[in-house]
């Protein structure tokens, strides 16, 4: 065979050179196919199969107290179901690593939680920690929804879920990928929540995200769970900040726009306690802006579910603070909205509109625009049909004092509201809070001549023998110095003189005690009111000056 010339021999050299660079290239290629082969989803699934192919021996013990248990519950236990035999079976059957018996053990826990009423022993605990983290998506679901159900049922302590160990599987669950489980632990992570040193427990465990992030789940049963338990969760400061910071506030707002109604009612609830730390403002005025002032607004609506709506109030009520906080709700024309909700059949509703209310009369920027026709009508209604209700009875009270500036009296004393304090000031209960107010209003009107000629109007025997008791009464002296100046400006009135001829031994008893009271304006009160009764005819023969 003759020898190659030197351009063959180059053209071979170049051949394996290139054959060379071709495998070196296809092996790396293979290489690399083969591992994106090994990561993909679907290899895991398959193994994940295969090991569910694999059925657990089941071990002779087990197998005789599956038999024994079975024959337990057959005779109704006729020791006790929470007996110590009861319990080591339980202990067996959850620890298995046979499925069929840890359903076994999981379906008789919920048997219990679904038709016993007696606290579940602390012992009895120990169980759901293996059936909570067994790999059967059954016992997960079934073991989840008996704890709920011992939760709710108040069978638990709650504190001793915690301290047994419990909470970590618990929101280990969150995280599972079936909407049951999900439901059934955010449930339980809601009701745990109730407890202070849960919620510490929960924030430390950081249970805060994966409740976040089934916040925004498609399955509205999820969704309310979670939801409810982030609404529990913000009873803490503490986890208030580590919400702030997990993105919490934008989530909270959007979810107030939930055709869910309990969904809106919890996100709301949850604003509104982190809107009563008002470090928060700004970050949740800043939203969209101000996209939060404008959802919650659009809820002071009468087609909103009324505990939204109430919910609602109290949020904007929280966030009203700052002055510039409140011009921008009035000028978004709140006011309208909320005299409707003044005589709306929900309490909670008319309260939380009437507090709301109250907050922004404190603002004098505000005073003007709250001074209309429609609100102190509202006010005036709300007093005399809940005479005695001292919540609405103490702001509404406060609101008119408020704007009882000189420039608005003459539209308050106008208004109904003069007549809605007289007949509250005659059915709240002398120990409320409310009184102190009303009678406070009350007095400061009747300094002026219109609102006394209002008062005599409507003054009758009952409302007079209120005013004298209240203020021959000594156990609030500022109710009872107000009582008796309101009767010291309308004793010129001959309706009020007939009126109060009835009551003469009472007058004569409490303007001797303000006579020796220590202070001097309750003495001027006394000696005015005397003088003014001796002034008027046949009075003088009534009334004995006191000697001292």
């Amino acid at each position: 065979m003759g020898q190659l010339c030197g351009r063959c021999m180059q053209l071979l050299r170049d051949f394996v050179a290139l054959v060379q660079k071709m495998s070196s290239e296809l092996v790396h290629s293979i290489k690399e196919c083969l591992a994106l082969i090994s990561e993909c989803s679907c290899l895991k699934q398959n193994g994940s199969k295969t090991r569910q192919l694999y059925k657990p021996v089941l071990q002779p013990h087990e197998r005789v107290t599956a038999q024994e248990f079975l024959q337990q519950i057959e005779r109704g236990f006729e020791m006790s179901p929470l007996g110590k035999d009861p319990l080591e079976a339980l202990r067996i059957l959850a620890f298995s690593e046979n499925p069929g018996l840890q359903q076994s053990a999981a379906l008789y826990y919920l048997h219990m939680s679904q038709h016993m009423n007696v606290p579940l022993p602390a012992e009895h605990l120990e169980p759901f920690y293996a059936l909570l983290r067994s790999a059967d998506l059954e016992v997960q679901q079934v073991s989840s929804l008996s704890l709920v159900n011992f939760l709710l049922e108040g069978n638990i302590d709650k504190e001793m879920v915690v301290q047994m160990g419990l909470l970590e599987p618990i929101l280990d669950l969150l995280e599972s990928e079936d909407p049951t489980v999900q439901c059934n632990s955010c449930a339980c992570t809601m009701t745990l929540a109730v407890s202070e040193s849960n919620r510490e427990a929960i924030g430390a465990a950081r249970g805060v995200t994966p409740l976040l992030s089934l916040a925004n789940s498609y399955d509205p049963r999820v969704q309310q769970n979670a939801v409810g338990a982030i609404l529990n969760l913000t009873q803490s400061e503490r986890i208030q900040l580590v919400l702030c910071k997990e993105g919490a506030l934008p989530v909270l707002t959007l979810l107030l726009e939930s055709p869910d109604s309990e969904v809106q009612y919890y996100s709301c609830a949850a604003l509104s306690n982190i809107a009563a730390n008002a470090q928060h403002h700004e970050a949740m005025l800043r939203i969209g802006d101000r996209f939060l002032l404008r959802t919650l607004i659009s809820l002071l609506s009468s087609s909103v579910d009324k505990k939204v709506s109430s919910q609602a109030c109290v949020c904007l009520r929280n966030l009203a603070t700052r002055a510039d906080t409140q011009a921008k709700l009035v000028a978004k024309d709140v006011l309208p909205r909320l005299c409707s909700l003044l005589v709306s059949s929900s309490e909670d509703v008319r309260r939380a509109a009437v507090a709301l209310l109250w907050v922004l009369s404190q603002y004098p920027h505000n005073q003007d625009p709250l001074v209309c026709t429609e609100l102190l009508q509202s006010l005036g209604m709300l007093l005399s049909v809940h005479t005695t209700d001292h919540v609405i009875a103490g702001h509404a009270a406060c609101i008119i004092e408020n704007l009882n500036l000189s420039k608005n009296r003459q539209r308050i004393i106008e208004s109904p509201c003069v007549e809605g304090l007289l007949q509250t000031m005659l059915s709240i209960d002398i120990q409320e809070d409310s009184l102190h107010y009303v009678t406070l209003c009350l007095a400061e009107l009747a300094k002026q001549e219109g609102a006394t000629l209002r008062m005599v109007k409507w003054i009758d025997e009952p409302l007079t023998k209120r005013l004298v008791r209240l203020a021959g009464q000594r156990e609030h002296t500022e109710t009872s110095f107000r009582a008796a100046s309101i009767i010291q400006h309308m004793i010129d009135h001959e309706k009020m003189m007939l009126l109060l001829k009835c009551h003469i031994t009472e007058i004569q008893a409490y303007l001797k005690n303000f006579l020796t009271h220590q202070e001097v304006r309750f003495q001027q009160l006394a000696i005015s009111t005397f003088c003014r009764l001796q002034a008027e005819a046949g009075w003088s023969f009534l009334l004995d000056w006191p000697e001292y």
